[in-house]
């Protein structure tokens, strides 16, 4: 089965970058739906950024508050997966969970990483 890892967390000042990476120790496919969940303190997990599988289009979605400043992409060859984020604010701060989807769709999650933090600072 699929297992996932993230790195690339940390803190940084508001209006710097990060780029999160997410491993995968076992295969995937270009048909698992790829994304991102944030959990802030306080705060229930939210959807930040993903792609559908390509049976689903490949369709990429973002949070609103972080269109044109988050990125994703997905490198199938590497089995890896990232998060470019740019221009970070304060309400960024989050720990940043990557999660795959088998069925493509966001149906539901059936793989989850363990989390790395990112603390954005005013």
């Amino acid at each position: 089965q699929v297992q996932l890892v993230e790195s690339g967390g940390g803190s940084v000042q508001a209006g710097g970058s990060l780029r999160l990476s997410c491993a995968a120790s076992g295969r995937t496919f270009s048909s698992y739906a790829m994304g991102w969940f944030r959990q802030a303190p306080g705060k229930e997990r939210e959807f930040v950024a993903g792609m559908t599988g390509s049976r689903s289009g490949g369709i990429i979605s973002y949070l609103d508050s972080v269109k044109g400043r988050f990125t994703i992409s997905r490198d199938n060859a590497k089995n890896t997966m990232y998060l470019q984020m740019n221009s970070l604010k304060p309400e960024d701060t989050a720990v940043y969970y990557c999660a795959a989807d088998q069925r493509g769709n966001w149906h539901d999650v059936d793989y989850w990483g363990k989390g790395t933090l990112v603390t954005v600072s005013s």
